[in-house]
């Protein structure tokens, strides 16, 4: 991938920011494996190494370390897991502790193992490379990492990798599920830039449109190949593993997330939050994220459609109630990302005299509930909540009250001063 050309893309924005990212390297292509210490090697990727992966990733992965060793690379260290599903602060803290006696981290697989790892890098001051095992999400060139804390998930800073390799070999045979994951996770970025936009708009938040694009782009890219994503097919798992990293390096480019997510990953972490909290499988994060895209594309189409003015007040939220949504663990960190709550800084007759552009931008920016759906099944993509196990009551609590676990302008958050129930408009 050439990274010099996105950046030169975005020499002297119009938004006044300089943009960079810490990536040197992005290499995908067919038989990586074989060359890996090759490429880390010209890098200048640090020589006492900690493998961090779990059996799943290091089957599939066979050779790496044969290419590591050959290229004169120390394998000092290693943590392989069972079957890393989902990333706790135990597990960052495995990783710092082993990371102390090596100069550089490899996350062999996808997701959580590069989000355990990309903390612990951070925190250590460790060099960083993930060697990816499946286009799963979208996350592998981002600086932040979502870490489960208390029952709780947030957004941790961490290290962006110097390198990301990637064989489509190894991407073309991942399993099923994970690639349309990595597909579900992508189109939740129709959200994300319009949500940004309508920050933008309401209370003055940081938007680049330059940026926007780099994920609009990537986006585009990926819906183009919605048919081929459960494929055995090199070129496809490539393309899309490049639109992946891409969304990735635009939320460096921002120093944000915005460009990548909205409502429908906050959505998801609720779900998430309140399985793990009971010691239930909470599914795979881009199978999840891709239902609740779908859920809120349609809202949002029927708030636009439905009501033409609005009369907001200043925020109507029921505190107790909400608190009640949360287990005792999660609370102090609920009440200190309401304290100030976002919507303080919301003036309801801007918001009343923006509402027209609101609707104008969801209307034009967004698929058809319809269209996203034909994408999504030609992807293999879950696409209801029965298929990620959410009940009825799990559905509506997480739609009513997600948005309180982040401070973060989103559409939903804005219900209350409207005076309306998200509810009504999700069907």
């Amino acid at each position: 991938m050439d990274l010099q050309k996105v950046l030169n893309n975005l020499e002297n924005c119009p938004c006044g920011r300089e943009h960079t990212f810490d990536t040197k390297v992005v290499e995908i292509g067919s038989g990586i494996t074989a060359r890996a210490g090759e490429i880390l090697a010209t890098a200048g990727f640090p020589k006492k190494l900690l493998i961090v992966g779990d059996r799943n990733t290091m089957r599939v992965s066979e050779g790496l370390l044969d290419s590591l060793i050959g290229a004169g690379f120390e394998i000092a260290r290693t943590l392989i897991y069972d079957d890393m599903k989902y990333a706790r602060v135990e597990q960052v803290r495995e990783v710092e502790a082993l990371a102390l006696a090596c100069d550089g981290i490899i996350s062999v697989g996808t997701g959580s193992l590069n989000d355990i790892c990309r903390v612990a890098s951070f925190a250590q001051d460790k060099k960083f490379c993930i060697f990816a095992t499946a286009p799963s999400m979208d996350g592998f060139a981002s600086d932040t990492a979502p870490i489960i804390e208390n029952e709780f998930k947030t957004s941790w800073q961490a290290r962006q990798p110097m390198v990301i390799l990637a064989d489509t070999k190894i991407l073309a045979k991942a399993p099923t599920e994970l690639k349309s994951a990595g597909f579900g996770d992508m189109v939740a970025k129709y959200l994300g830039i319009l949500e940004w936009r309508i920050a933008n708009l309401v209370i003055d938040e940081y938007y680049c449109p330059a940026v926007a694009q780099v994920t609009l782009d990537a986006l585009e890219k990926c819906c183009s190949l919605a048919d081929k994503v459960t494929a055995d097919d090199e070129k496809a798992a490539g393309a899309i593993m490049e639109a992946l990293v891409l969304s990735g390096l635009a939320m460096k480019l921002a120093l944000s997330s915005r460009p990548a997510s909205g409502a429908e990953h906050v959505v998801s972490h609720f779900w998430e939050c309140y399985k793990l909290a009971r010691g239930i499988w909470p599914e795979f994060h881009g199978k999840k994220v891709g239902v609740a895209t779908l859920v809120l594309l349609r809202t949002y189409h029927n708030l636009a459609d439905r009501v033409a003015e609005i009369e907001p007040t200043r925020d109507m939220t029921d505190w107790d109630k909400v608190y009640a949504q949360f287990s005792e663990k999660q609370l102090p960190e609920v009440k200190k990302l309401n304290n100030p709550t976002i919507t303080d800084k919301i003036d309801p007759e801007r918001l009343k005299n923006s509402w027209s552009e609101i609707r104008r931008l969801i209307k034009e920016t967004l698929p058809t509930p319809d269209e996203l759906l034909a994408l999504m099944e030609s992807a293999g993509c879950a696409t209801t909540t029965e298929e990620i196990n959410v009940s009825d009551e799990l559905y509506a609590t997480g739609l009513r009250y997600h948005t309180y676990m982040r401070y973060r302008l989103l559409i939903p958050r804005l219900f209350p001063m409207i005076g309306l129930d998200i509810m009504d408009f999700a069907k």
